[in-house]
């Protein structure tokens, strides 16, 4: 039996008595990918990215590993519901224009206290005052650097359109105009890496692109690194107390790391690893988070047919943003149908061996995006269900 099918049965075994569609978390292989960013972080601490977690059970467990500490939360909402939760250090990664949430964060000294928001641009600050309300609290302040790679005198891009601050100067502008603003304390920089960190490095059948894609890397990380080294010590002569420096993401943790101006680093997908992790070389993780879809349907020879399916990833779209059939091995889609809302057709000639009722499992292009469509999460250790806990969704929470 290989150790795939040893995990269908691990899995058919412990959700006997549930039907699917099911979501469930295998802890034993959670806690291994713990165990390795902490490896690749070589000392530094994780702060976890709850976009690709979304949910609160498994926020609060890998926090209590040794080598983690701090969230990157993803919307303003969901920051001060983390923070009232308990959570009191929540670094927001994304610029927010939720004028209730700052008006909630700017009169609530625990708030205050536990929630770091993200700026890119002074009007991003007049925004926030404008909220205010009255509130009068020290709104923490993170300025986010623009990481792309630019080539050819900038006519050339490589990485997200994310913060419009490239250069050491345009950072330190910024943190001067949170200096000079009263009720604001900067107190970060963070700086996401996505074309090294989230791009896989080793696609299967594609050589030539995994051997261009490890080039750019490499250059990529190396402009990073001293230009990042630049902007911290920009910022330094403007807030010489800096409290933190965040980089990274799952696919470039050893290397982030290895910076001596990054203080932290930021991961999430890797607990889960989704499909879209399979093809790197710097690292090899455990597939974490799967789900199951029943057999409804047996339409003819080598076809079965599941019952719902179509939960696309977010991103450009294409092949890679569908869920993979993982077990049992061996089937595809339909390229005439794909992944449907409502029923989804498989083929392979190990359709034949499955019977009406049998589970499908799947994996998630990306993390958490699959706990959009659960309420929970069946936690399995060994061949046993030893936990349900709720999603973001099954607390009734859909922050975006």
């Amino acid at each position: 039996m290989t150790a795939r099918a040893a995990d269908r049965a691990r899995y058919d075994r412990a959700t006997a008595q549930l039907d699917a569609p099911v979501a469930i978390v295998d802890l034993d292989a959670f806690d291994a990918n713990a165990d390795d960013l902490v490896r690749r972080a070589g000392g530094k601490p994780i702060r976890v990215a709850s976009k690709s977690v979304r949910c609160r059970a498994l926020l609060e467990r890998v926090l209590a590993r040794e080598g983690f500490a701090g969230i990157m939360s993803f919307t303003l909402a969901e920051s001060l519901w983390l923070a009232r939760s308990g959570f009191d250090d929540v670094l927001l990664a994304y610029p927010s224009a939720d004028r209730a949430g700052y008006a909630e964060l700017a009169a609530d000294p625990k708030l205050a206290a536990a929630v770091t928001v993200m700026v890119d641009d002074p009007a991003q600050l007049e925004l926030i005052d404008a909220a205010r309300a009255g509130g009068g609290e020290v709104v923490r302040v993170c300025l986010e650097l623009d990481t792309a790679l630019k080539l050819l005198g900038g006519r050339v891009r490589i990485g997200a359109r994310r913060s419009p601050l490239h250069s050491p100067a345009q950072v330190a502008e910024v943190a001067r105009a949170v200096a000079r603003r009263p009720g604001f304390q900067l107190v970060g920089i963070m700086a996401y890496e996505g074309h090294v960190a989230g791009v896989g490095d080793a696609v299967a059948g594609r050589p030539l692109r995994s051997r261009a894609v490890r080039l750019m890397q490499a250059a990529a990380r190396r402009e990073l690194a001293e230009r990042r080294a630049a902007v911290v010590r920009a910022v330094r002569e403007v807030v010489p107390d800096l409290e933190f420096v965040n980089g990274g993401g799952t696919g470039s943790v050893q290397h982030t790391a290895a910076e001596d101006a990054v203080t932290e680093i930021a991961a999430g997908s890797g607990l889960y690893v989704p499909r879209l992790f399979d093809n790197y070389t710097s690292f090899r993780g455990r597939p974490a988070a799967l789900f199951a879809l029943p057999v409804v349907r047996r339409p003819g020879v080598g076809v079965v047919t599941v019952l719902g399916g179509g939960y696309p990833a977010s991103g450009a779209p294409g092949a890679d943003r569908l869920p993979v059939p993982y077990l049992p091995e061996g089937l595809r889609y339909d390229p005439q149908e794909g992944a449907g809302e409502v029923q989804t057709p498989l083929l392979g000639p190990v359709a034949d061996d499955l019977l009406i009722g049998d589970k499908v499992w799947f994996r998630h292009a990306k993390a958490g995006e699959l706990c959009e469509r659960f309420d929970t999460l069946r936690l399995v250790e060994g061949d046993a269900v030893t936990a349900t806990v709720p999603t973001y969704r099954g607390e009734g929470h859909t922050f975006l």
